[in-house]
C-alpha cells in the first residue's frame, strides 16, 4: 500500500515556531510529529511513502531519510511553489493504484489500513475520513432581515458538525480533476466532484484526532502523547 504525506506548507499559524522548523518537524515529546506518522503508516502495511515537500524541504529531508530506519521505503517529491492542499499529487509519479492521502502534522489513532480497506468496497473516487467537532460560540448570536429586524436570538449556542480529518482514500481517477502543477486545494477538488456527480465517501471515526494549527493544539496534542504514547505508537 502506497501513501502521500501532505508536508510542504508554511504553518503560518505557529510563527514564529515554523521559521525555524516546518511544522510536521516540531517535537511532540521527544519524536517530530511525522515520525510519528510514519511509525503508525509502516505499523499498518503501508512500505511506499511519498513526502510531498517544499517549505524547509531540506530539513524534513535529511531527518526523515529514505526511510530505512522506520523499516519503509520513502521519496520526496518537490514543489517550486506553494499549490496549496492538492495541488502536489499532480507532481507525484506512478500514483496508478488506490493510495492514502493525509496531511504531515495530525496526531490520531486512527487505524488506516481499516480506512483503506472500507474504501475499497464503496466504489467511491474517494474517502474522507471524518470526525465529530462541537463547536460553542460564547456570545449571543442574531438573526435579521433586509430591513435590519432581529429575527431570532441565541444565548451562547453550541453546535455539533462532520469535519475531514486531513485524511483520504484516492483512486488514480481523481487525476482528471486536478489540474496539473497549479494551486488546487481540497475544497476546490470537493466543489468540483460534487458538480461532476462524482460518489465521494465518508469514514466516520469516532477516536482521538488533534490537527496542530495553533500554539493551543500544539500544547494540547504534546499532554495528549506523552499521556497515551503507547496509543498513538504502536
Amino acid at each position: 500500500m502506497r501513501a502521500v504525506i501532505l508536508a510542504g506548507g508554511f504553518g503560518k499559524r505557529l510563527f514564529p515556531y515554523t521559521l525555524v522548523l516546518p511544522k510536521p518537524l516540531i517535537p511532540i515529546g521527544d519524536k517530530p510529529i511525522i515520525e510519528v506518522v510514519i511509525r503508525q503508516l509502516a505499523s499498518r502495511g503501508f512500505d511506499h511513502i511519498t513526502i510531498a515537500v517544499g517549505y524547509h524541504a531540506e530539513l524534513i529531508m535529511a531527518i526523515v531519510g529514505d526511510g530505512s530506519k522506520f523499516g519503509v521505503s520513502i521519496d520526496f517529491s518537490m514543489e517550486d511553489k506553494p499549490l496549496n492542499t492538492i495541488g502536489p499529487l499532480s507532481l507525484i509519479e506512478k500514483l496508478d493504484q488506490t493510495f492514502l492521502v493525509m496531511n504531515g502534522d495530525l496526531l490520531t489513532d486512527l487505524n488506516y489500513k481499516e480506512l483503506y480497506e472500507s474504501h475499497k468496497n464503496t466504489g467511491s473516487i474517494l474517502t474522507i475520513a471524518v470526525c465529530k467537532r462541537h463547536v460553542s460560540i460564547s456570545l449571543g448570536v442574531l438573526s435579521f432581515d433586509d430591513d435590519n429586524k432581529v429575527t431570532s436570538f441565541r444565548e451562547k449556542p453550541e453546535f455539533d458538525y462532520d469535519v475531514s480529518m486531513g485524511v483520504y482514500i484516492f483512486e488514480p481517477g481523481i487525476f482528471k480533476y486536478i489540474p496539473k502543477d497549479e494551486p488546487f486545494g481540497f475544497d476546490h477538488l470537493i466543489y468540483k466532484l460534487l458538480n461532476e456527480k462524482e460518489p465521494i465517501n465518508v469514514f466516520p471515526f469516532s477516536g482521538n484526532w488533534l490537527d496542530m494549527g495553533t500554539q493551543d493544539d500544539l500544547n494540547h496534542a504534546i499532554e495528549e502523547f506523552e499521556t497515551h504514547r503507547s496509543r498513538y505508537l504502536p
